[in-house]
């Protein structure tokens, strides 16, 4: 079911499908299958040194004449180097998360570039709004990976963010079929990103390990941890049940990030440990039971949003 609306418009998609960009998940074959069957594809940069994600820009183009995107953590000690691939490599559309647009706005409108901020609150939202982005992805505590400390849930962010705002808003946290996307539509949001149910694809380059521990999690086999340096939603482990009960005894920042070590995400979604990696995802992961292509995933998400479109309406 094609949609015209602001976020199709701005995107030049077909779908208002967005691919969330995740770390050693989205690289250009993820990215480049998504765009190339109408929705918005985005390489995630936060695994990436800046000459790798130069190499996936220019695979990703070579794979789909479609826009697509770039997602970058600006938290990350090398956003100004990552920006500036971006750039040089004439990308147009750039989803930032994990700090504040305003340090790279400017650089990046001068080269006509879209930005679309992920935000967790309406306080982060009215910022983004501020210094001139193009749209806001209101990401609620459901999702997978990092979330915001103020734990809002997708359903109560949307509407206020939609209710406050003049720029688009795109939902994005819990949602993994199509009767979840006309549920963000009818809360106003005009376009949706999708996380782990894309990450659970073949073209995603997660370890198959990931994979199929995301198919086999039920309603409540995810987790929220590290609260006191950076709230993320996991899989339960051994990792996440060592740090749930560091976390209780009232251990501080200092030896959480002790615990917490290097390449953890790395370790558990790329290397596939299944018990001391962070296998990050959201809440989603109890509704996900096979590995689809994006082709059939994408066919799968708009046939459940008519159906379940026809039979509300």
């Amino acid at each position: 079911m094609e949609i015209n609306n602001r976020i199709t418009k701005l995107l030049g998609i077909k779908y208002l499908i967005i691919q969330a960009g995740m770390v050693w998940v989205s690289g250009w074959k993820l990215a480049s299958a998504v765009s190339n069957n109408g929705g918005l594809g985005l390489i995630g940069s936060g695994s990436m040194k800046p000459e790798l994600l130069r190499e996936h820009i220019q695979k990703c183009r070579a794979a789909t004449e479609k826009p697509f995107g770039v997602n970058v953590p600006l938290l990350r000690g090398d956003a100004v180097e990552l920006i500036k691939v971006i750039i040089e490599e004439n990308v147009k559309v750039v989803f930032s998360s994990a700090g504040h647009p305003g340090k790279f706005i400017e650089e990046l409108k001068k080269n006509n570039v879209t930005v679309i901020h992920v935000v967790p609150s309406l306080k982060f939202a009215l910022k983004a709004e501020s210094v001139g982005c193009d749209a806001v992805v209101g990401e609620g505590v459901e999702a997978g990976g990092h979330n915001g400390a103020d734990e809002i849930t997708t359903f109560c962010l949307i509407s206020q963010l939609v209710d406050t705002l003049k720029i688009p808003v795109i939902a994005a946290g819990g949602i993994t079929d199509g009767r979840g996307i006309l549920a963000a539509l009818s809360l106003g949001a005009e376009g949706v990103q999708i996380g782990t149910r894309f990450a659970v694809t073949e073209e995603s380059s997660a370890h198959p390990n990931y994979k199929r521990k995301i198919i086999e999690a039920k309603d409540n086999d995810t987790v929220l941890i590290l609260k006191k340096i950076g709230m993320a939603r996991m899989i339960k482990n051994e990792f996440s049940s060592k740090i749930h009960k560091e976390e209780l005894s009232g251990a501080d920042e200092e030896k959480l990030k002790i615990l917490l070590g290097d390449k953890r995400e790395r370790l558990g979604i790329f290397e596939g440990d299944e018990q001391n990696g962070m296998m990050e995802a959201g809440q989603v992961a109890g509704m996900i039971n096979e590995i689809l292509t994006v082709k059939d995933l994408m066919e799968k998400l708009l046939h459940e949003l008519d159906v379940a479109k026809r039979k509300i309406i």
